[in-house]
């Protein structure tokens, strides 16, 4: 009887065990080790994933771009009126990238071989990593911006860009290659 239990409890943790460890952690460092390997083709369930990722992304953009806004309007930051103004207008305009990235999203899931969407949302990303690392170079914003800045650079660049819209244009190029037309021979004829 009690080898039995035994046995039973050994089945037991060797199948949570196993079960635990096909459970696939789609992270940035997976998408990287992704985007560095030769092979750059995704499965379905693998860029449903990558769009999950980039939204979250987004939305994390969103949150940190709110928190600024709050910092600045509310004096907790040190910047001078005129500085405020102008970096209220650069998080209106990431505003702007957030929401296009969002819909371009939306459309990749309805359309995943959309290469329009898939060009406004690399360039949203790209355009967010750019104003996040200057927000992280500022002394009075680096504590609320952290480590997303370089974060959304590497999804941007060489997770987004090499594992979805490189594979995706040359789809479209090979796609849009016609088979050359052969030429007919021209008729000699006899001048009058």
């Amino acid at each position: 009887m009690g080898y039995r239990k035994i046995f039973i409890g050994g089945l037991i943790l060797f199948l949570g065990f196993v079960s635990v460890g096909k459970a696939v952690d789609y992270s940035l460092q997976y998408f990287l080790s992704k985007a560095s390997s030769k092979t750059f083709d995704l499965s379905k369930k693998e860029k449903t994933e990558l769009l999950n990722r980039l939204e979250e992304v987004l939305k994390q953009a969103q949150g940190i771009r709110v928190k600024l806004i709050h910092a600045i309007q509310t004096g907790e930051t040190d910047v001078r009126y005129q500085e405020g103004k102008f970096w209220m207008s650069k998080l209106e305009d990431d505003k702007g990238s957030i929401e296009t990235g969002i819909q371009q999203i939306k459309l990749l899931r309805e359309r995943p071989s959309h290469l329009v969407a898939s060009i406004k949302l690399y360039k949203s990303l790209k355009d967010l990593s750019v104003n996040f690392n200057t927000y992280n170079n500022m002394s009075s914003f680096s504590a609320l911006v952290g480590d997303s800045a370089p974060e959304m650079e590497l999804w941007a660049d060489p997770v987004f860009f090499k594992l979805h819209l490189l594979p995706l244009a040359h789809s479209k190029d090979t796609e849009g290659k016609a088979p050359p037309r052969e030429k007919k021979p021209e008729a000699k004829g006899k001048k009058p």
